[in-house]
């Protein structure tokens, strides 16, 4: 093997070490027998999202997730890998994928948040929580409702004693 051709191995590895270090999440997933409708559709999905959406090799990933310190992975780099990069918000990639995955023959192979690793029922199980706005929202509704109902009783108890 050439020495550029090292030169070129480990500038990828390094890069992807860079996308994992820079990530909030990943998701691996075996995009296996997608069309290229499909997968068109799932990657702008991704980029609407802020999510980066890359076809790795499993050497080049492998690599790196040992490298990020991220051990125990070995049974994840089988068959076709693509990883999704989370931005600020680490739910997407999960959001995303999930809804995917039973339209197409995309399979979660795991996801990484925080450096816990889930399978794809706890990738699944965290597709459900709502955008962050959304919780923001809830948990605004939630603090304001007890002053809203203690203004509306104190605003009826008035009208009785002016009538």
């Amino acid at each position: 093997m050439s020495k550029n051709n090292i030169e070129q191995r480990k500038a990828y590895v390094a890069e992807v070490v860079e996308k994992i270090n820079n990530s909030s999440s990943i998701v691996l997933v075996d995009y296996r027998g997608i069309t290229v409708e499909q997968d068109t559709a799932m990657r702008k999905a991704f980029r609407e999202a802020g999510v980066e959406y890359r076809v790795i090799k499993n050497s080049a990933l492998a690599r790196a997730f040992e490298e990020t310190d991220n051990k125990g992975y070995d049974d994840v780099f089988a068959g076709p890998t693509a990883a999704a990069f989370g931005g600020e918000d680490p739910i997407a990639p999960c959001r995303i994928v999930s809804e995917y995955v039973g339209k197409t023959p995309v399979t979660i192979k795991c996801g990484v948040i925080d450096g816990k690793r889930y399978d794809e029922a706890g990738v699944k199980s965290l597709a459900n929580i709502p955008a962050k706005p959304v919780l923001v929202a809830q948990l605004l509704g939630l603090l304001t409702n007890p002053m809203r109902s203690l203004a509306v009783a104190l605003s009826e108890v008035a009208k009785k004693q002016s009538a």
